[in-house]
């Protein structure tokens, strides 16, 4: 769905929650014939699935207003190189894409690599684009510790935006 020019995204998770709500409000309301649930219910239903997408509209349109100042300040470094002394910093780099966690909550998080190394890359809203694993990318961002006190260096992502596509797999070579 997209509002004015950000790409909003329903977590799955929150889908189902409202579908499954919604079921039990019918089914609570055929069991009863109480229309004063349906009365509650409906609002409700709809409040639950209008909140995530304000959430995720709200995110979105941060990252777009500070993608700028990013841009501005950041450093184009290679993956070798971000390490613990360089939190805080805005950097950007390119690379593949090797694996993607946690998409279906609309706060995914990947593994980017280059010929130097591989990083974490986090974003704690969904992405303008639908990045893949095997697609090349850029990714701009601030180092940030995995864990608030301890842990390596990975990056908090601002934008990650494709720019190409990597080697084919095996399976589309066939």
């Amino acid at each position: 769905m997209k509002i004015r020019n950000i790409n909003v995204k329903i977590p799955v998770v929150a889908t189902a929650a409202v579908v499954f709500f919604t079921i039990l409000l019918f089914v609570t309301y055929l069991l009863t014939q109480d229309f004063s649930i349906l009365i509650w219910g409906i609002p409700t239903i709809v409040i639950l699935f209008l909140i995530p997408i304000a959430l995720n509209y709200m995110s979105q349109s941060s990252y777009l207003d500070v993608i700028p100042d990013y841009e501005r300040t950041a450093k184009t470094v290679r993956i070798k190189g971000i390490n613990l002394n360089m939190i805080g910093q805005a950097v950007r780099f390119e690379g593949v894409v090797v694996r993607v966690y946690f998409r279906y909550l609309n706060r995914p998080q990947y593994l980017i690599a280059d010929q130097s190394g591989e990083i974490s890359v986090k974003m704690f809203t969904s992405p303008q684009e639908d990045v893949q694993v095997d697609d090349v990318v850029e990714v701009l961002g601030q180092v940030i510790r995995r864990y608030f006190f301890t842990g390596d260096a990975v990056v908090n992502c601002v934008r990650i935006r494709k720019i190409g596509k990597g080697k084919k797999s095996e399976n589309e070579k066939k």
